[in-house]
């Protein structure tokens, strides 16, 4: 099950990089559900596909950003993704480059859960300055 998982991995880090939202949505399982810290202006437990559009849509308002992984580890229906996130914020511009674990798991070839880790004092940093 692995390299399936890994193929929908990938295929969500590519519409990321393309910009392609709608691409993403389908293919995030129904009982969805994306988790990162409540410390980040766009943390938080978000369950379903109308709750992780708002995920994004909060990502959105605070930054901009690109993903570079740097390699995937695979365990079964799980998938982590080690790298960096980089851009700038919203809010006064600051960059940042901060590393990144997300760690993904795949149900009947979809996205079930999202659990991302961030260099989170780092991000703070960032969106501290204006």
């Amino acid at each position: 099950m692995s390299a399936a998982a890994l193929e929908v991995v990938r295929e969500i880090y590519d519409a990321f990089a393309r910009r392609d939202g709608a691409a993403v949505l389908a293919r995030l399982h129904a009982d969805v559900e994306f988790r990162q810290t409540e410390l980040l202006p766009w943390g938080g437990h978000y369950r379903g596909p109308d709750a992780v559009r708002e995920f994004f849509d909060r990502l959105r308002t605070a930054i901009e950003s690109t993903v570079a992984v740097e390699r995937f580890i695979e365990a079964g229906d799980h998938v982590a993704a080690v790298g960096r996130t980089r851009g700038h914020t919203r809010s006064g511009g600051a960059p940042f480059d901060v590393a990144i674990v997300h760690v993904w798991t795949v149900r009947d070839a979809r996205i079930s859960r999202f659990e991302a880790y961030i260099d989170t004092p780092a991000m703070l940093a960032a969106l501290a300055v204006r």
